[in-house]
């Protein structure tokens, strides 16, 4: 049986023509959505979704193209856009009852609530990012021999054909590279939820690639657009990172500070995967903000 967020109700929700999101709703409360990353599904926030229960109502959807969330063709450059996947988000929320909404997401997940925060900020009310920087700035950051550790998404930014068939060849050693060497502990994902992360990716490929490839091309041009318009987050914004001290080569801080005016940023130690890795920080950290 597919391990479940204990005491969530599951749903299939329509988003968008032809595309509905699987969420687990629970709890009671003012709103809460939080977006995961990759190569997860939304069981990455099992441990805060729980917490978070106890007074607000939580909901965590699958994206669209991962886990058990649709996976529509992309036919036009857009379909996994982070605009795109922002309005799925915005419509998943107002479909359940909630105009407005605190939105939380880590990685892919996070780059997503970023773009909702910016094409959306009078649904968003607060947000938080954990582990990512925004799009832009994320290309603009990796130089070097340094960028290899980003060798996946110049990968998945080829044209449609090679990164499909290279990593359809062999799904469970690509993606649980990711799961292997982004934990610093291994035991914080359990095997069966590894085992279901890699089930959900291997039924992905295509939609993965295309949500990494939209970050090379569409994504970057929208972030472009909102930077040269002064476009901000005007919410109250918190953004957690991996604490890699001097080897970060960069000023995160700074990064963040050029996209939100009211922001909150830290760093936890632990690694990539901090809602798994670090749930009562991550926990702690939300709350705090959903104080603001």
């Amino acid at each position: 049986m597919e391990p479940r967020i204990q005491g969530f109700d599951y749903q299939r929700v329509p988003v968008a023509e032809g595309v509905a999101l699987n969420a687990a709703v629970g709890g009671a409360g003012s709103p809460v959505v939080l977006l995961h990353g990759f190569p997860q599904t939304h069981l990455m926030w099992r441990h805060v979704a729980a917490d978070l229960a106890a007074d607000h109502t939580v909901i965590c959807p699958d994206l669209r193209g991962y886990g058990d969330s649709d996976k529509p063709a992309d036919t036009d450059g857009r379909a996994y856009s982070k605009r795109t996947m922002a309005a799925d988000v915005v419509a998943l929320a107002r479909a359940l009852g909630h105009e407005r909404f605190a939105l939380a997401g880590h990685d892919r997940g996070a780059l997503v609530a970023v773009r909702a925060g910016l094409d959306h900020p009078k649904a968003v009310t607060r947000l938080a990012s954990l582990d990512v920087l925004p799009t832009l700035d994320m290309w603009e950051v990796l130089r070097g021999a340094s960028a290899a550790v980003g060798f996946h998404l110049y990968l998945m930014a080829q044209p449609p054909g090679l990164p499909e068939q290279l990593i359809g060849a062999s799904p469970d050693v690509f993606f649980g590279h990711f799961l292997d060497i982004w934990a610093r502990d291994p035991d914080a994902v359990p095997a069966d939820v590894r085992a279901a992360y890699l089930r959900a990716s291997r039924g992905a490929v295509t939609s993965i690639v295309a949500d990494y490839r939209a970050s090379a091309g569409v994504d970057v041009e929208d972030d472009e657009a909102d930077r040269a318009a002064g476009n901000r987050l005007r919410m109250p914004v918190s953004v957690l990172q991996q604490d890699w001290g001097a080897a970060l080569g960069y000023d995160a801080a700074a990064v963040w500070r050029a996209w939100a005016e009211d922001l909150h940023h830290s760093t936890v130690t632990c690694g990539h995967f901090m809602a798994e890795e670090a749930p009562a920080e991550v926990v702690e950290a939300l709350r705090d903000l959903l104080a603001r």
